[in-house]
C-alpha cells in the first residue's frame, strides 16, 4: 500500500477542519465587530469587521481549494487578494466620508471590542500556524491572520488614543492604516499565486 493516498486525504481533512473553525470565528466576530463599530461610530472597529468578513469569505475559498487540483487553489489564493484588495479600499471610502462628515468614536467600545477580536485572531493565527508553509491557498490564511492580529492591535491602540487625546483622529488614521495592510495583505497573496502558476 505504499502508494496508498492516504496521507493526502488526512492533510486534506486536516486543513478542512481548521478553515472551517476560522471560518466561524471570523463570521462571528464580523458580525459582533460591526454591530459595535456602527454603535461606537468607529472607522477602526468596522475596518477590522469588514477584515474579519475577507477572512470569512478568504476561508471559505480555501475550503473549495482543499482537495482539488493546484490549479483551483492558485485561484482561490487570487480571489481571495483581490478581496482583501476590495475590501480595504472600502475602508479608505468609509475614513474619507467620516473624516468630511465627522463621527464620534466611544474608545471603550474600541478597546473592549478590539480585545475579544484578538483573542479571536490569536487562536486563529496558532490554529493556521501549522499550514503557513503550506500550499498557496493556506498560506494566504496564514498572512490574512497575521494581519488580523496586527489589525486588532491598532484597533485598541486607536481606542486608548481617542480617549486619552479626546480626538477621533486617531480612530480615523488607524482605520485607514489597518485599511493598507489588508491591501497589502492582498497584494502579497496575489503575487504568491502569480509566482506559483508560473512554477
Amino acid at each position: 500500500m505504499s502508494n496508498c493516498d492516504c496521507h493526502i486525504e488526512v492533510k486534506d481533512q486536516q486543513q478542512k477542519s481548521v478553515l472551517i473553525i476560522l471560518l466561524v470565528i471570523n463570521g462571528l466576530m464580523f458580525v459582533v465587530e460591526f454591530i459595535f463599530g456602527l454603535y461606537a461610530q468607529s472607522t477602526s472597529l468596522i475596518a477590522d469587521s469588514l477584515d474579519m468578513l475577507a477572512d470569512a469569505a478568504v476561508y471559505g475559498i480555501g475550503l473549495y481549494a482543499v482537495g482539488r487540483a493546484s490549479i483551483h487553489k492558485i485561484r482561490a489564493a487570487y480571489a481571495s487578494g483581490v478581496l482583501q484588495i476590495l475590501l480595504g479600499m472600502l475602508v479608505v471610502v468609509d475614513v474619507l466620508r467620516r473624516f468630511i462628515y465627522g463621527s464620534e468614536p466611544e474608545p471603550a467600545f474600541m478597546m473592549g471590542i478590539g480585545l475579544v477580536a484578538l483573542v479571536a485572531n490569536v487562536i486563529c493565527l496558532k490554529l493556521i500556524s501549522k499550514h503557513r508553509d503550506g500550499e498557496v491557498h493556506m498560506r494566504a490564511s496564514w498572512i490574512f491572520s497575521k494581519n488580523d492580529v496586527i489589525a486588532n492591535l491598532g484597533t485598541i491602540v486607536a481606542g486608548i488614543l481617542v480617549y486619552v487625546v479626546g480626538s477621533r483622529l486617531p480612530d480615523l488614521v488607524i482605520g485607514c492604516l489597518i485599511a493598507l495592510v489588508v491591501i497589502k495583505g492582498g497584494w502579497s497573496i496575489i503575487g504568491e499565486a502569480r509566482a506559483e502558476k508560473a512554477s
